[in-house]
């Protein structure tokens, strides 16, 4: 009999547009070769130009997806996305105590593309006290770097600091992504208890949607597959840059919607 792929579950919000969020990192547990698990913390009704609606289900209902999964599936690796609110990231935090998954990669969605937070004080709070520390890897952007170490970040060389600084946090890596700063070489910077790497990509002139959440569920991906954390990160760099430069517009605002799969591996 072939051998079953691992299961990697996404604890996440939905996107109604399908470029981030639940559908995105289904779609990229598929093109790596890894069985996705889903437990929805919030539904939004969006489309590329905004999100005009948001459902937070009761936690007791998060609460039963994820037990469930657990229950039935040999989880090999978690990866989290929007947490809504205080309340939803106090369940999250429990489960992992609960079911002690392998690895967490942690998406801290906490700013909007247009630069408005998507979480209150007492949220990212939560988050800093109750989810940094059973990371296995943290993947914020700059602006999120920002509003966790309340400091700022102005260019490239002021990245090690601050992904020292998260990692200080008690998550076990930073991968921390510059995407947001200048230049025409987009540099994402890991730090490890062993060191620190540097990925680099040419910047690509377009605005794609869903890039964040792609990358982390590809970290999620590998590190099921059993790479190191390295290795995970730098593949998972690799698969956004192929995927955003493949893909294509759509919608009024014409955002770039990855192509998933594009250049990915399959299992190893």
């Amino acid at each position: 009999m072939t051998r079953p792929p691992p299961c990697v579950l996404t604890i996440a919000g939905s996107d109604s547009c399908g470029g981030a969020g639940i559908q995105a990192d289904l779609k990229t547990f598929a093109a790596f070769g890894v069985h996705g698990l889903s437990a929805i913390t919030a539904l939004t009704a969006q489309n590329t130009r905004g999100v005009t609606a948001v459902h937070v289900p009761p936690v007791e209902f998060l609460r039963a997806q994820i037990d469930a999964l657990f229950d039935d599936f040999p989880v090999a690796a978690v990866k989290l996305g929007m947490l809504a609110d205080a309340a939803v990231i106090a369940e999250v935090a429990q489960a992992l105590h609960r079911h002690r998954p392998a690895h967490v990669v942690l998406d801290p969605v906490m700013v909007a593309t247009s630069g408005a937070r998507l979480l209150a004080p007492e949220a990212v709070q939560a988050l800093r006290d109750r989810l940094l520390p059973l990371a296995s890897v943290l993947t914020p952007n700059i602006p999120e770097a920002e509003l966790l170490l309340d400091i700022a970040i102005g260019d490239p060389a002021a990245m090690p600091a601050a992904a020292a600084g998260l990692r200080a946090l008690g998550a076990g890596a930073v991968l921390l992504k510059g995407g947001h700063l200048p230049g025409p070489v987009v540099v994402d910077l890991l730090v490890t208890e062993a060191g620190e790497f540097r990925f680099e990509h040419p910047r690509l002139a377009l605005e794609g949607h869903g890039t964040g959440c792609t990358l982390a569920s590809a970290v999620a991906a590998r590190l099921a597959l059993g790479d190191t954390v390295p290795e995970a990160c730098a593949r998972a760099g690799q698969y956004v840059h192929a995927a955003l430069a493949a893909g294509s517009p759509a919608g009024r605002a014409r955002l770039t919607f990855l192509a998933h799969g594009a250049g990915a591996p399959r299992r190893r």
